[in-house]
């Protein structure tokens, strides 16, 4: 049972769009990333995803509804099978805290090259 300080954590991300993993609990995993600029259209066939921004702001584009903007300290779920790209326009991009079923691709189901395996946090 280890505390993890959420902005000593993200000072360890240095990478766009490259999740590391903060813990796991039940079953889902607690992902850290950087977001800046536009990631890939993409959907989860099975899982909900939780998007949190800690820091900035955060656009998630919806394909079927309206996009919806995040500020820190709010979330908004995704639901399984939804198309959703993120996007994160600000000069300093966002800092955004992921909740997913563990082994859940970043980019569900497109391979790119922003697909990642996220490494655990040290």
């Amino acid at each position: 049972m280890e505390k993890v300080n959420l902005q000593d954590a993200f000072d360890a991300v240095k990478e766009p769009w490259s999740p590391r993993l903060a813990g796991e609990l039940n079953g889902q995993a607690v992902k850290l990333a950087r977001a800046d600029g536009e990631f890939v259209w993409h959907h989860h066939d099975d899982a909900d995803e939780l998007f949190l921004v800690v820091d900035g702001r955060l656009r998630i584009e919806f394909r079927q509804a309206p996009d919806v903007t995040l500020e820190a300290g709010e979330f908004v779920v995704v639901p399984g099978g939804v198309d959703h790209r993120p996007v994160a326009d600000a000069e300093d991009g966002a800092e955004i805290l992921l909740f997913e079923p563990a082994g859940t691709s970043n980019t569900g189901d497109v391979d790119s090259e922003l697909t990642a395996e996220p490494e655990r946090l040290d």
